[in-house]
């Protein structure tokens, strides 16, 4: 499995705008294609920007996919003047990442994307690995997954929580009953971190 993650930086005020167009064109016959794991816009974070995961079973099928798609009418979305920027990345599970979470476990999302030295991506895995049973305990991970074609060295997760004071208190009980962060990875692995906080689209299967 891998999936395909497709970032869009909006102009000002248009993600309603294009939540609209871009719903009404996937449930008209894209979904029938192959359906989203994941719909979201940023709530804290990079303003205006739209995130769209669409999961395949390899490369071969993210582009017939696709070719088939652009057959069909209504897409892509009428939303090209809508968008100020596009970045599109595809990332492999972690291994114990059996598939993406889906429905009602939100409303809000925690995107966090880390950049790590090269090589050390399998150790920060088997560190997760060891850890990850513990921290679904507090609160499900939706998604785990790195790289394979973009920005390389980088691995994403995805955390669902029922509020800011429910991630909070999740967090600090990670902390507290030494469960999480893992402490199985590589020290010094980490070059960056960013994050995001999400809401999900009505029509996100994980929402």
């Amino acid at each position: 499995m891998i999936y395909e993650v497709r970032t869009y930086r909006l102009k000002v005020r248009m993600v309603p705008a294009f939540l609209e167009i871009f719903e009404k064109a996937y449930e008209s016959g894209r979904k029938q294609l192959s359906p989203l794991a994941a719909f979201f816009h940023t709530e804290v974070g990079p303003l205006n920007e739209v995130i769209h995961i669409w999961p395949y079973t390899d490369l071969a099928e993210l582009e017939a996919v696709r070719a088939e798609a652009a057959k069909t009418e209504g897409w892509p979305p009428d939303t090209i003047d809508m968008v100020h920027d596009m970045k599109a990345e595809v990332f492999t599970p972690f291994p114990f990442m059996t598939e993406f979470l889906s429905g009602e476990h939100g409303p809000l999302f925690e995107y966090r994307e880390y950049a790590v030295h090269a090589g050390t991506m399998p150790g920060i895995i088997n560190g997760w690995k060891d850890a990850i049973d513990a921290r679904n305990a507090l609160s499900p991970c939706a998604m785990a997954m790195h790289t394979e074609i973009g920005g390389l060295n980088k691995y994403v997760h995805i955390w669902p929580y029922e509020s800011f004071e429910h991630r909070a208190q999740v967090r600090a009980e990670g902390v507290a009953k030494d469960v999480w962060p893992p402490k199985g990875s590589p020290k010094g692995a980490i070059i960056t971190q960013d994050n995001k906080l999400l809401h999900a689209a009505p029509f996100s299967p994980l929402r």
